[in-house]
């Protein structure tokens, strides 16, 4: 066997006369979603959600520059590039009002991974992309995708950061949009009469969604009923910066695709006018 090196790629020639190219990466840090997991799901300081979100969005506008729309944005391909963290108070206590302590990246650097799935702008695009709980609405209701699909995974996973959950926990597209019109809003009529075929069945003359009258069981149904507001969600988990992260995610999370924020018009606003990343 010979091992020959290509900048940041490893050629194995076999003795069969197989070849292997490997590429090599930096040794990084857990994953955004697997510190949630090892911290309880915890939410992270609305501090550590700007500095995540300020690089998440500056990848994206990277991408989305060079026509490249990543179709896979979610907490599990954002990584810490630290392993290191502290241990902190937590608020939370138990009935003998013993402290909790939670941890917190020493460093708020991340990077953004998995191309696997990235596909240009101008290519032909299959039907399904991005994980569920990230999945843009014009991709359930079959209007095709591009660039902003992207910003509506964006959107998901501040919230998902800032509040310790994924916004949209379900498996069934009827449940799912359900679930965005609690948080929301209704669809527009206009995305609703230009969805495919396959799509309309989601909708009672044209116009309404089927729900709760098309939910499969009635725990469907309580995890819609269960879900809160945009605001009043954000209200419950950031404090003093609750109207312009509020104010953001409105901009990031709109059905309506070529009305959502882009990645630099995102970075432009007042969420982000603060100091960088420690």
């Amino acid at each position: 066997m010979k091992v020959a090196w290509y900048g940041n790629k490893i050629k194995i020639t076999l003795f069969n006369g197989y070849q292997w190219f490997c590429q090599v990466f930096e040794k990084l840090g857990p994953s955004l979603y697997d510190f949630l997991k090892r911290n309880r799901y915890q939410p992270f300081p609305v501090e550590l959600v700007r500095e995540f979100g300020r690089q998440l969005l500056e990848s994206v506008a990277y991408m989305h520059e060079l026509r490249l729309i990543h179709t896979d944005l979610k907490p599990e391909n954002i990584l810490l590039v630290s392993s290191e963290y502290i241990k902190v108070p937590s608020s939370k206590k138990n009935s003998q009002d013993e402290i909790h302590f939670k941890c917190l990246p020493k460093s708020s650097a991340i990077k953004l991974i998995d191309f696997g799935s990235t596909a240009f702008d101008n290519q032909e695009h299959t039907s399904i992309v991005s994980t569920r709980h990230y999945r843009a609405p014009e991709i359930i209701l079959g209007l095709g995708w591009s660039l902003p699909c992207d910003i509506w995974s964006v959107g998901c996973i501040l919230v998902e950061l800032c509040s310790g959950e994924a916004l949209f926990q379900t498996h069934e597209n009827l449940e799912h949009l359900a679930m965005m019109e609690r948080v929301l809003g209704p669809v527009p009529e206009h995305m609703i009469r230009k969805a495919s075929s396959s799509a309309q069945k989601y909708f009672r003359r044209g116009t309404r969604l089927n729900w709760p009258e098309g939910a499969v069981t009635r725990e469907s149904i309580r995890a819609v009923r269960k879900l809160h507001r945009l605001k009043d969600l954000v209200a419950r988990n950031a404090d003093h910066s609750k109207a312009s992260l509020a104010d953001l995610l409105y901009g990031l999370l709109r059905f309506e695709p070529s009305e959502r924020l882009t990645a630099q018009e995102a970075l432009d606003h007042p969420f982000f006018r603060i100091p960088g990343p420690t």
